[in-house]
């Protein structure tokens, strides 16, 4: 298999920009994802390391060798689709036998290849159907059986697994890293899915408006978050923002109207004085991270319950703080009602800051 170097890709599309100086190493035998919003530039990105788009500046490399300016067929990577791209008229035999038709393999080693990735796809019963009698997720395995059977030194896949319902996307996630795993094969793949790419990926990097937001393990990202986009964008529900001030005389983080403070750690607080900003911030925490209570303890913050929402295994319960709604993680035999005041205290050791002004993160 390979590893990919992408060094200060920058793409227009007119006056658009799409991609702006991204760097991004991909590992032999990786399974990196490309996470962001619709119109991010992830598709972009994998076009432009396909060979379908030519950057306006930039270079891409491939096991050291510079592939910027070589032609697709070339570049000896396979791309699977958002849409499949099956041919409707073939049967699935020869759907995924068309790539090695056309490298003039013999029938023996093309049928043996098939046949091969056929079965490590539990698809080996339908080589006689065409794609219009098969299910979602059987077409999407075809679609991977043909890029499979290339035996490429890369894949870079679109949101392959956009098309298929609930229940069949949680199955194949599971089966794409299992195929992943048994072949070390390199996956570049994308998607705006973050429950996606937290349960397939080894590494997972953040795009937002063409520009790279952090690059690190499923468990950094969501822990460690690089600032105000990435803290947003990964996590369901989303991390709790709240406006606050840091006062770094008292040492203590204020929320607004001084609703509610948080003293630092001295180890925090040498964080603190290190940032150059002005006071206003912005404090983060996850929904898990906060504790309700009924009881009247004098060290929370009393909030009244907006709405409460029962998800079966979770119950999330929207907490109103001022003018502000913070969304708190609790067990689903949590007992409260709209209207109720509760204590709410929030994890000392599980907070962010983020700087107001850039978003950067400070704590």
């Amino acid at each position: 298999m390979a590893g990919l170097v992408i060094e200060k890709l920058s793409k227009n599309f007119g006056k658009t920009a799409a991609l702006s100086n991204v760097s991004l190493t991909i590992k032999d035998s990786e399974f990196l994802i490309l996470l962001g919003p619709t119109g991010a530039g992830k598709t972009t990105t994998l076009r432009c390391v396909a060979g379908l788009e030519k950057p306006n500046q930039g270079t891409i490399e491939m096991d050291g060798r510079l592939i910027t300016k070589l032609s697709p067929a070339e570049r000896d990577v396979a791309f699977v689709f958002q849409s499949y791209a099956l041919y409707p008229r073939k049967t699935v035999f020869q759907n995924m036998s068309f790539p090695l038709e056309a490298r003039k393999l013999s029938q023996t080693e093309i049928e043996q290849r098939v046949n091969e990735i056929a079965r490590k796809l539990a698809i080996d019963g339908l080589l006689n159907r065409r794609p219009a009698q098969l299910s979602g997720g059987q077409q999407q395995r075809v679609a991977l059986g043909r890029a499979m059977v290339r035996q490429p030194r890369l894949f870079l896949m679109d949101e392959p697994l956009t098309n298929l319902d609930f229940t069949l996307r949680v199955e194949m996630r599971a089966e794409l890293k299992r195929l992943q795993n048994e072949l070390a094969a390199t996956f570049f793949y994308v998607t705006n899915d973050q429950v996606e790419a937290m349960s397939m990926a080894d590494r997972i990097a953040i795009l937002d408006h063409g520009v790279l937001q952090q690059v690190d393990t499923p468990e950094n990202v969501y822990n460690h978050p690089a600032n105000l986009f990435v803290a947003g964008f990964v996590g369901n529900p989303r991390m709790n923002f709240l406006d606050c001030r840091i006062d770094k005389n008292a040492r203590v983080i204020v929320g607004k109207d001084d609703l509610w403070r948080i003293s630092l750690t001295r180890s925090l607080f040498e964080k603190v004085a290190q940032h150059k900003g002005g006071g206003e911030a912005v404090f983060g925490i996850r929904p898990e991270d906060v504790e309700l209570s009924n009881e009247a303890e004098t060290d929370m913050i009393r909030a009244e319950v907006y709405v409460v929402e029962p998800l079966g295994d979770r119950t999330i319960v929207d907490m109103r703080l001022g003018s502000e709604i913070i969304k708190v993680k609790v067990a689903p035999n949590f007992e409260a009602a709209s209207g109720d005041s509760l204590g709410m205290q929030f994890d000392s050791e599980r907070f962010h800051v983020f700087d107001k002004s850039s978003g950067e993160i400070i704590i």
